[in-house]
């Protein structure tokens, strides 16, 4: 049996994404927040937010580009990956969700 890689998150952008072509694609870099509330043992209402980091390619790139600014809240579906990079002669590990899926939720905003 294999394993299941699946992200799904719904969040709120917290900085316009960064697009850059590359060869004949375009890819988006963008970092995703999302928050849950709940009651601590007082019962007082506490936020937490975790930071994703998340990566799409190809068209949905081009829409992000085009469409979506810090504070939009969006749909990713995707996968977790691990890369590492060289740098000063340490090596650095990034995590991050590779999305193949994005949907804008906001609705139509007077321009």
């Amino acid at each position: 049996m294999t394993g299941i890689n699946k992200v799904i998150l719904i969040g709120n952008l917290g900085a316009d994404p960064e697009v850059k072509d590359i060869g004949d694609k375009q890819v988006a870099n963008f970092n995703l927040a999302t928050t849950k509330s709940y009651k601590n043992a007082k019962g007082e209402r506490v936020e937490k937010t975790e930071w994703h980091r998340c990566v799409i390619w190809g068209k949905p790139a081009g829409v992000m580009k085009q469409y979506v600014k810090k504070g939009s809240k969006i749909y990713v579906e995707g996968e977790n990956q691990t890369r590492s990079y060289e740098k000063d002669e340490n090596t650095f590990y990034v995590t991050e969700v590779v999305c193949d899926e994005m949907n804008m939720l906001d609705g139509k905003k007077d321009q």
